[in-house]
């Protein structure tokens, strides 16, 4: 035990000393290239204010009024019979799902802290959730990839499919994930009568518990996304600037050699370091270098799409900053992206190379949803509408799979116990 306390003290100050270290030459790099730092700091802040900003923040608030009025109450009673069986979660995951599914990153961080925060799941179940729901909206596949992209609107049905398919298996894998700290007591035991009565008493109680009035939810659901969105537009900044400052110094540089090697060993052409690079910080610098690589289509494609399962350090800052006071793990979720990068990369060249690729032209998203520099503002109303959309059809489609699940086990167990008391009566009977 004192060993194992000295190595934990030892590993601690180790870290507290690269920390350290690390902050000092990042501020000394600053000042050697004043102006690579402030030319990426403006193109962050650019990004933050003219896409993440009126992007994400009527969705954040929108998420905290739900919860405020009961209604991820409503939906977590609905689909307790989906979510718990294949993903291990309680129901409320499933509007985690559907809005980071649909709006993208990091809005499935932001919706799980709150249910941390708010007691709503236990700290495993909310590693499992966040591990499978950080996904990327399909405008972005669709839209910015495969049409500003790669000029290939076909192309988006396989980054997408590729994107959630492997998503869900990590959530499959991630089930099993903390057994031994799970303290979940299945509920379906205890609880009964009509599903659909029990989601509007659970909606009522909520909204009693809340006790907040309308304006007040509203003013606190106001106040705290604004301070979500600031906190995301800094490590924006912030992450924008450290890329700059490591491609000044040359560390990028020293990155892409060792990705190279990587590349030569799995037979891909070595052209595509540099993307690998730029999307190991960032997801829209790394998939634009992937597409403009000189390189065969399918390579590109498939690192296009680890990159986008990966999503970029500068997301995980995002993810860290926002789950970080909740308590939860970063560790699992950092594996989940890997797992989530190799298993889309698997799917891409399988869906390249199936059949199911000739027809992907018939399932292209339409060209006036792309954003565009003479229509900005028309394109994020028309963001705003396809993803509350988009949402509305998911959840829409989870609820009924979720009353089905739950129809057929109450047959089932009806028909059980109709079956059990047969065969006492027929023994009861027996001369």
């Amino acid at each position: 035990m004192r060993i194992f306390g000295r190595g934990k003290r030892y590993h601690s100050r180790l870290l507290a000393y690269f920390m350290a270290f690390s902050a000092v030459f990042i501020t000394i790099s600053m000042v050697n290239y004043p102006k690579d730092a402030f030319d990426s700091a403006i193109m962050g802040l650019n990004l933050w204010w003219n896409v993440v900003f009126p992007s994400l923040l009527p969705f954040f608030i929108l998420s905290e009024i739900l919860m405020g009025l009961g209604v991820v109450h409503f939906i977590g009673v609905l689909l307790e019979p989906l979510m718990r069986p294949i993903f291990n979660v309680p129901g409320i995951g499933a509007f985690a799902l559907s809005m980071g599914l649909a709006s993208g990153y990091p809005m499935d961080a932001v919706i799980t802290c709150k249910f941390r925060k708010n007691k709503l799941c236990t700290g495993v179940e909310a590693e499992r959730l966040l591990s499978f729901t950080n996904t990327a909206d399909p405008l972005f596949m669709f839209g910015a990839v495969a049409v500003g992209m790669f000029g290939m609107p076909e192309l988006g049905v396989i980054i997408a499919l590729a994107h959630y398919l492997s998503s869900f298996l990590v959530g499959i894998i991630f089930r099993f994930h903390g057994r031994g700290r799970d303290n979940y007591k299945n509920e379906t035991q205890v609880a009964t009568g009509n599903i659909i009565l029990r989601a509007f008493r659970a909606l009522y109680a909520a909204k009693q518990e809340d006790k907040r009035s309308i304006a007040e939810l509203l003013g606190d659901s106001v106040k705290n996304s604004m301070n979500t969105i600031l906190l995301i537009g800094g490590f924006i900044i912030l992450f924008s600037v450290f890329l700059q400052i490591l491609s000044a110094i040359g560390v990028t540089a020293l990155l892409s050699n060792a990705f190279a090697v990587l590349l030569g060993i799995i037979g891909f052409t070595t052209n595509l370091a540099p993307a690998l690079v730029s999307g190991l910080f960032e997801i829209d610098l790394g998939t634009l270098a992937a597409s403009q690589a000189d390189g065969p289509l399918i390579e590109k494609v498939v690192v296009a799409s680890a990159i986008i399962a990966w999503s970029g350090l500068s997301v995980h800052g995002q993810v860290a900053s926002i789950v970080i006071e909740s308590g939860i793990r970063m560790v699992p979720y950092m594996v989940a992206r890997i797992l989530h990068a190799l298993l889309a990369s698997i799917l891409t060249i399988i869906l390249m190379v199936s059949p199911f690729s000739s027809i992907t032209q018939l399932f292209t998203v339409p060209v006036m949803l792309i954003p565009t520099s003479s229509a900005i503002a028309v394109s994020f109303l028309t963001r705003i509408e396809q993803v509350s959309y988009q949402i509305l059809i998911l959840l829409s489609i989870m609820i009924a799979l979720s009353i089905a699940i739950h129809i057929v086990k109450e047959l089932c167990q009806y028909v059980s116990k109709d079956l059990g008391f047969i065969k006492h009566i027929g023994h009861k009977h027996k001369p």
